[in-house]
């Protein structure tokens, strides 16, 4: 990847107090970019504003609300005149089966992570197209390219943001706006602890959530992702002028993807006979 554009941007970048959110704001700041950066905890992102009070705009923002979304986005052209790049970072994941996940479980994991990129995407949107540019980067995750077991809230969530991605794509074209969608795979981060990765509170014993939990615990901390080399990257996309739309990160996301991939065009090939039997003779 070879960056054409080393000029500095204002970013808008969700979930900024911890894990790969922390760590883009820092690279971004010492990098001398403007950021607001929005969080659930503000006192966390203290440290950084007394090292940067000209460059950091933190925000106490409900991804979830789109008042409080568009209130933000506001308060970001207003502090820093533009805003050119915005990465939908913040979302979490509910481990459990289908059987076990309450609605409201659920419907949580859905609100946060895709109608909490959805509202910065219809809050954002038209800034971008007033001045004619702009990039959206979304995290997805190698969970919205294959399912799995114990993950159906997350696979979905996952899966929403590629399909809202690829939609935007299309719909931004004309105005000059670009659009990736990450997905990256395991990384050294605290997205394993508690906060960014829960567990369905109604447990069956048929489905070992309690053996998952341990194990689940026992791997954080142990990823082979490097979080800094992620972040570096998704700068690095900012200032390319054609990046691409779908980015998978890590070893791991790639083998998986490309081999579920595989299988899948496998089951295509097998029924084709069937599904190409559906139109009137």
């Amino acid at each position: 990847m070879n960056p054409q554009n080393n000029s500095q941007k204002v970013w808008f970048v969700t979930g900024a107090s911890k894990g790969l959110g922390l760590a883009l704001i820092t690279l971004l700041l010492s990098k001398g970019h403007k950021v607001a950066a929005t969080t659930r905890n503000i006192a966390a992102l203290q440290q950084l504003y007394d090292a940067y009070p000209d460059m950091l705009l933190p925000l106490a923002v409900d991804l979830t609300a789109d008042e409080s979304v568009a209130a933000a986005v506001a308060k970001t052209i207003r502090a820093f005149g533009r805003l050119d790049v915005v990465v939908t970072n913040a979302g979490y994941s509910l481990v459990g089966s289908l059987e076990e996940m309450t609605d409201l479980e659920f419907r949580q994991t859905i609100d946060v992570n895709v109608f909490g990129t959805v509202n910065v995407i219809r809050a954002v949107m038209p800034h971008f197209r007033k001045q004619q540019s702009g990039h959206f980067i979304t995290i997805s995750s190698n969970a919205g390219y294959v399912g799995f077991a114990n993950a159906a809230s997350y696979n979905a969530s996952k899966f929403a943001v590629i399909g809202i991605s690829e939609a935007l794509a299309a719909e931004a074209k004309p105005f000059g706006i670009k659009v990736t969608v990450v997905a990256p795979g395991q990384f050294r981060t605290n997205f394993m602890d508690k906060g960014s990765l829960t567990f369905a509170k109604n447990r069956i014993p048929v489905y070992n959530l309690d053996a998952a939990e341990a194990q689940w615990t026992e791997f954080s901390g142990q990823q082979q992702g490097d979080p800094e080399k992620l972040v570096k990257i998704l700068v690095d996309l900012s200032h390319l002028s054609h990046p691409p739309l779908h980015l998978l990160l890590g070893p791991d996301t790639y083998t998986m993807v490309m081999e579920h991939r595989q299988k899948e065009q496998e089951e295509i090939a097998a029924w084709k006979s069937i599904t190409l039997s559906t139109d009137f003779d």
